[in-house]
C-alpha cells in the first residue's frame, strides 16, 4: 500500500499520554507531534479520535490512528471494534492499528474484524502483536504491516526491544514495524540493519514522566538516594 511506502526506512513517533499523566490531551499532543515533524519524524502514532484529527491537520504526515479502550477489569485492548476502526479512519488516519494478541481480552473476531477495515475503509491495517504467533495468525488473516508492540523485555530500569521476536518476524516477509522498548538510537539503527520497514519510538521522546522514571529507577539501581535534607522543604 502506498502508505506505507512514505514511512518506509523513516522514524515514527508515538505521542500518546496516559489519562492521568499532565500531557494527556488532543492539543498538547499535537505540539508534541509538531515538534516530532520538525525534527524529522516521517509519521505519527497517537491514541484517540481528537488526537488523530488534530495532529494530521498540523503536521500534514501520515498518521498511524489507535483507540485504546479498558474494561471494568482494568484490561486494555487497542482498537478492538470496527466502529472504534471507523471512526479514526473518519478522523484522518490513514493506517489503523489493531491489538491481534491470541489472549487479547476482549473486541470482534480478528478473522471478521481485519478483512472488513481493509475493504470497507480504505486504510491499512497494522497488527499490533506481542509474539510471532500473533504475527502469524495476523499473516494468514490480512494484514498490510506486522509489529511486535507487546513484545518487549524488561530490565532493571524499564524495558527495552526484543530484537529475537523482531528478527523472526521480519523472516515473514511482510513490512514489520518495530515498536517496543525503544529508548536509545542505536537501538533503531539496529532494528533498520535487521530488516525493519520503520521503527515506532514513544515513550523516549514523547512521555518525560517516563523518562524521568527511567533515570530514577538508574539511580536507584546503582543504590543512589537523594539527599532528604536537600530536598524535603522547610
Amino acid at each position: 500500500m502506498a502508505i506505507l511506502d512514505q514511512v518506509k526506512n523513516g522514524l515514527i513517533v508515538s505521542c500518546q499520554a496516559l489519562d492521568e499523566e499532565p500531557l494527556h490531551g488532543p492539543m498538547l499532543m499535537a505540539a508534541m507531534a509538531r515538534a516530532a515533524a520538525l525534527g524529522g519524524a516521517v509519521a505519527i502514532r497517537t491514541n484517540g479520535y481528537q488526537e488523530v484529527e488534530v495532529i494530521k491537520k498540523i503536521t500534514g504526515l501520515p498518521v498511524i490512528g489507535i483507540k485504546k479502550v479498558v474494561n471494568s477489569e482494568g484490561e486494555m485492548c487497542i482498537t478492538p471494534t470496527f466502529a472504534h476502526a471507523k471512526a479514526l479512519a473518519l478522523a484522518g488516519a490513514e493506517i489503523v492499528a489493531v491489538d491481534v494478541r491470541w489472549n487479547r481480552p476482549f473486541g470482534e473476531p480478528l478473522e471478521e474484524l481485519l478483512p472488513k477495515i481493509r475493504q470497507k475503509l480504505g486504510v491499512a491495517v497494522l497488527a499490533d502483536c506481542q509474539t510471532l504467533d500473533d504475527a502469524q495468525n495476523a499473516q494468514r488473516v490480512g494484514v498490510d504491516a506486522v509489529a511486535p508492540t507487546f513484545g518487549f523485555g524488561t530490565n532493571s530500569i524499564g524495558t527495552h526491544p526484543d530484537f529475537a521476536l523482531l528478527e523472526e518476524m521480519i523472516k515473514l516477509g511482510l513490512p514489520v514495524i518495530a515498536e517496543g522498548g525503544f529508548w536509545e538510537p542505536q537501538q533503531v539503527v539496529q532494528a533498520f540493519e535487521l530488516g525493519s520497514w520503520s521503527v515506532v519510538v514513544g515513550s523516549a521522546i514523547t512521555r518525560p514522566l517516563e523518562i524521568t522514571k527511567r533515570f530514577v529507577q538508574a539511580l536507584k539501581a546503582a543504590k543512589i538516594a537523594p539527599d532528604v535534607a536537600r530536598t524535603t522543604r522547610p
